[in-house]
């Protein structure tokens, strides 16, 4: 088909606006599959994402569609995406790969923090932007007060802004509509040397590495010799085609048009998403423009509760990570835990969706450590060091000082909770920037504020103290001097390193007597008395006993003289001397589990 009847984009939004029920609605008008085919969430092909609600993962379909209007046929390349700010990368992919995108606002939410990120990223992309409203069924919808944040925002008219409702299919002729009038078709040369970008891929085990691609230039045949620009590495195409959501295959991919491809890629490592692909015969002369690489958030180590599982886990993760490039990973050792796997996140429930889904795709038990931020340490010597594990932190006579990652955080928040939300970033040592007007009723409140105190359970007591009527969204901005230590936690005087933690001075002694009250809780009594130590240096600043348990030796003495009791006691109690000296403590792994799990 001509290019200039195919239209590429995407649909960009905040969690919970009803991105993935609106492309159910376009897959049905559109006759891409029919009714007794359809279910909710159709394009969430993951169980984890049906049951949570949310989109995890972008996913690419080819959609047919006869334009009434012009009664012209239009290929339309739909890509579906996640809300939540852990998955900005997944939006920033689908980006690159559209000329377009609908930007969805819930008429009952209006504008939220996420809403403005997904908005900037498509600005920075050059991509046209369809603003739609939808929920317009809902009783407690206000459309035109919704319509005049849109306009603020994009400071254009709203009058032919497209209001639908996706649960109910009203009105999503009107997003059809402006697709085809609105969105630019795809620009490219056919006769030019093969330039396709590579925006996701995952692992099939009868395929092995399959990509999702987009034609810049050129055209991809099937058996044609290609080259992964980014290794030099050559591989023969045997399998190429597109979703719709069904897998279709073709002979040829042709410019502009969205589909994959297999080509017997057996390594994991072998593929790079934002890579180009081009042809052995007539390479291309330089790569396609990469993404903005994002860096993660939040560093967690994560370990197999079966030793023997490892080299399980690390094929698990080199197969994870094809299809999240925002995933990032290195080997480490724990002397309590083993074996295991640093990773890189961008935010909690990334980390949390990441460790689901190694359970239940690979079945491997895990447990995590205290997640943490990557700190800055100066050294005396004049050298900087990056740190993202405490056990790694050098010694405290050879650092000159730490640095801490802050973030810009931007909450959008109704007028009657800005004091308790200010008094909860105050708590979390942000740093006051601008309190903006949004409309009558909502504002948007910005703070720099760090890392560190937002990676826990910040979110949770947003949501509690404004009601969870207030939403965020953060971004890196810069590394700042603080006076940060590094508290280890030491069981019968045996440091155990995937307890030990970076804080601020000031909060040092809260955190470390609330972790040793909690191994206390948990650890099981044994027979000699355990002492639970938090420490800075060489100092100690918290710490709490396991009793041990007690056997009352004097049981089978009725009577007799005393020195005998005397003598049964004494055998006791050097017999627990013994013990303690050569014994290590016995810690389940649950302990772990419960003791990281909690803030």
């Amino acid at each position: 088909m001509d290019k200039k009847y195919i239209r590429n984009f995407c649909i960009i939004a905040h969690i919970d606006h009803g991105k993935s029920t609106l492309s159910d609605r376009i897959i049905e008008m559109t006759g891409a599959l029919a009714k007794r085919e359809m279910q909710a969430q159709v394009l969430d092909s993951m169980d984890l994402e049906r049951e949570r609600g949310i989109t995890i993962k972008l996913n690419a379909i080819q959609l047919h569609y006869h334009d009434p209007l012009s009664q012209h046929d239009y290929i339309l390349h739909l890509i579906d995406t996640p809300g939540h700010i852990d998955f900005t990368y997944e939006v920033s992919r689908s980006l690159a790969a559209c000329e377009g995108a609908i930007l969805v606002v819930d008429a009952t939410q209006g504008v939220e923090a996420q809403t403005l990120s997904n908005l900037r990223l498509a600005s920075e992309n050059h991509l046209t932007i369809i603003p739609v409203i939808n929920k317009i069924d809902l009783p407690s919808a206000d459309i035109e007060k919704t319509k005049t944040q849109i306009g603020n925002l994009l400071n254009n008219n709203t009058d032919q802004l497209p209001c639908v409702s996706a649960k109910t299919g009203k009105n999503i002729d009107e997003i059809l509509k402006a697709i085809i009038q609105q969105i630019p078709p795809p620009i490219g040369d056919a006769n030019a040397p093969l330039q396709a970008l590579i925006f996701d891929s995952f692992y099939d085990p009868y395929k092995g590495v399959v990509c999702l691609i987009r034609i810049k230039n050129g055209t991809l045949h099937l058996n044609q010799k290609i080259m992964l620009m980014a290794n030099k590495r050559v591989f023969t195409v045997n399998e190429l085609g597109i979703r719709t959501p069904k897998i279709i295959p073709k002979n040829q991919l042709n410019v502009g048009e969205v589909g994959w491809f297999s080509a017997a890629i057996k390594s994991a490592r072998e593929v790079h998403v934002g890579d180009t692909v081009t042809a052995i015969e007539h390479p291309a002369d330089a790569p396609l423009p990469g993404y903005k690489k994002i860096l993660p958030m939040v560093y967690c180590g994560i370990y197999p509760v079966l030793n023997s599982q490892f080299d399980a886990l690390k094929d698990a993760m080199q197969k994870i990570s094809l299809s999240d490039a925002s995933l990032t990973y290195e080997y480490e050792t724990s002397q309590a835990l083993g074996y295991g796997i640093r990773c890189g996140f961008l935010g909690l429930l990334h980390m949390d969706i990441i460790r689901e889904r190694i359970l239940r795709e690979y079945h491997i038990e895990l447990i995590m450590s205290a997640p943490s931020v990557r700190y800055e340490i100066q050294l005396t010597n004049g050298e900087s060091v990056m740190v993202d594990n405490p056990a790694k932190l050098p010694e405290r006579t050879h650092i000159k000082h730490i640095k801490e990652p802050y973030v810009k955080l931007t909450i959008n928040t109704p007028q009657e909770y800005i004091g308790t939300i200010i008094e909860l970033c105050n708590t979390c040592r942000g740093i006051y920037d601008e309190l903006a007007y949004v409309d009558a009723l909502h504002h948007r409140l910005t703070y720099t504020i760090p890392l560190g105190e937002i990676i826990y359970n910040f979110f949770d007591r947003l949501k509690t103290v404004s009601r969870g009527y207030a939403t965020m969204d953060y971004e890196f901005s810069a590394y700042q001097i603080q006076p940060l230590i590094k508290v280890d936690i030491l069981l019968n005087g045996t440091k155990v390193d995937a307890l030990s933690f970076i804080t601020h001075k000031d909060f040092a002694y809260a955190k470390a007597n609330k972790i040793c009250i909690k191994l206390k809780e948990y650890i099981p009594r044994q027979q000699f008395e355990v002492p639970i130590q938090a420490v800075i240096g060489g100092k100690i600043i918290a710490r709490e006993t396991i009793k041990a348990i007690y056997k009352n030796v004097l049981a089978k003495c009725y009577g007799g003289d005393v020195s005998r009791k005397k003598k049964l006691l004494e055998q006791q109690r050097e017999g627990k001397k013994r013990l303690k000296a050569i014994g290590n403590v016995s810690v389940p792994q649950d302990v772990f589990i419960k003791v990281l799990s909690q803030d």
